[in-house]
């Protein structure tokens, strides 16, 4: 039998599609010439019809052209396939992945063992060496994390693992803030690097008044996401705009709806009931037919907020699973982001191409200094709260009715990578954290799962 490395390496290599414009190798397995070619991750996620208000926020906050917004949206959509099965591939010896450049051309892969290498080049990757497993890094931040939770953080507001240096990083006001929280963790100091910073995050919500929603008297916050749970049409939004049982008017200040559920601290996560008169849609801020799904985008993807006070705003992707103290407590398992926000863009949509991200939770800065956002990713609150995302339908293929298939693969299931189904006989593993839909059947998506 072939070493493990040698059977990935020569997996990876048979596997690696035609090559898109900036390099990134394809999502789905070559096939031969009688077979129709599986559907692109790009097409498969929607991010190759991207809506003109995302297209124009794109170009003003990153600097791009028309061109180079479509095609980084398109890379990106084929990096987080091809990360997402190297990451499979790779198993514990995996690091994390990114992407750079302003296509979002290049896509770099981790791996602790450098036998991986040539399986990371064989799809298009860039390879790199490091120290310390994704694995690793993360179990070091939940130590970071129980460890907050008994003692005050306001001297070191945000954590989080940062995968291109491989490390994970302590902002602190004070370094030796830093220092003691480390240490209590028990965190090897191999592992972690602090940075001196003056930020001090906060939610993001007033008591001005706008045109958002509502809750109760008069606070103010953005819509999230359109969501339903059985006949019940809805909203996600963030936990800290208000508790379970609260009301809230939408911003024409007609009666719309109730918080049934909401957390904060620990996380940021709420969703809304609406009443008979208000229909969920797909759309993010008067742009039609957008939200076709809710896969996580990797690190330094490009990435756009809708917010009430301050509309479209752009950034990118800076870490995933960050932890960050407000003057409440602390949050966890949030999403650090360049873009920026203000107060009463709480709870608004997070999204890149046409995949919700999460909602907006709190920052530092404005949009006229510019800022740090984060946001609550969507996948939670949808699994924890048994909610299905409004999406624009059924994935881009349309396909015909299979029947049953029969297997454990079912629509509206919050899947995470590493995670296995079967359908149609075959087992499949999850490739890309998401919501399943119709469409996006395990042999239907191969930018999503792939067959075991």
């Amino acid at each position: 039998m072939l070493p493990r490395h040698l059977r990935a390496a020569c997996a990876a290599a048979a596997a690696a599609g035609a090559l898109l414009v900036a390099g990134l190798s394809g999502s789905a397995s070559a096939q031969p010439a009688a077979s129709p070619a599986p559907p692109t991750a790009a097409r498969t996620l929607r991010s190759d019809a991207p809506p003109p208000a995302l297209l124009g926020a794109l170009r003003r906050d990153l600097g791009l052209n028309r061109g180079q917004a479509e095609r980084r949206l398109a890379n990106e959509a084929e990096a987080g396939a091809t990360a997402g099965r190297l990451g499979a591939a790779l198993g514990a010896d995996f690091a994390g992945a990114w992407v750079r450049g302003a296509e979002s051309g290049t896509l770099t892969v981790a791996t602790t063992d450098p036998a991986d290498v040539p399986a990371i080049r064989a799809r298009g990757a860039r390879a790199v060496v490091v120290d310390h497993s994704l694995a690793a890094l993360d179990a070091a931040k939940a130590r970071v994390d129980r460890a907050a939770a008994h003692r005050a953080t306001a001297d070191t507001p945000v954590w989080y693992v940062d995968v291109p240096t491989n490390t994970l990083v302590v902002e602190a006001i004070r370094p030796d803030a830093a220092r003691s929280l480390l240490a209590a963790a028990h965190v090897d100091a191999a592992l972690a690097r602090t940075v001196k910073s003056a930020e001090r995050p906060r939610p993001l919500y007033d008591l001005r008044g706008g045109d958002a929603y509502y809750i109760g008297s008069g606070s103010r916050c953005s819509i999230g996401f359109p969501v339903t749970r059985g006949a019940q049409q809805g909203f996600v939004t963030a936990g800290h705009c208000g508790r379970a049982g609260a009301t809230t008017t939408g911003s024409n200040r007609v009666a719309q709806g109730t918080f049934q559920a909401s957390v904060f601290p620990g996380n940021d996560m709420a969703w809304v009931a609406a009443g008979s008169n208000w229909t969920a849609t797909p759309n993010v801020n008067g742009a039609a037919a957008q939200v076709a799904g809710s896969v996580q985008a990797p690190v330094g993807s490009s990435v756009c907020r809708s917010g009430s006070t301050t509309g479209w705003h752009c950034g990118t992707v800076q870490q995933l699973n960050t932890s960050v103290t407000y003057q409440e407590g602390t949050v966890s398992g949030v999403t650090r982001t360049s873009v920026c926000a203000e107060p009463g863009d709480s709870g608004g949509s997070f999204i890149s191409g046409s995949q919700a991200q999460g909602v907006t939770s709190g920052g530092s800065g404005n949009c006229t200094s510019g800022g740090t956002t984060y946001f609550q990713p969507v996948n939670p609150i949808l699994q924890s709260y048994g909610l299905t995302l409004t999406t624009t339908g059924t994935g881009p293929e349309d396909p015909e009715d299979p029947g049953d298939p029969g297997g454990t693969w079912a629509a509206g299931t919050v899947y995470q990578a590493g995670d296995t189904v079967t359908y149609g006989g075959a087992a499949y593993r999850c490739l890309q954290g998401h919501q399943a839909q119709t469409g996006w059947e395990p042999a239907n998506a191969p930018a999503l799962w792939q067959r075991l």
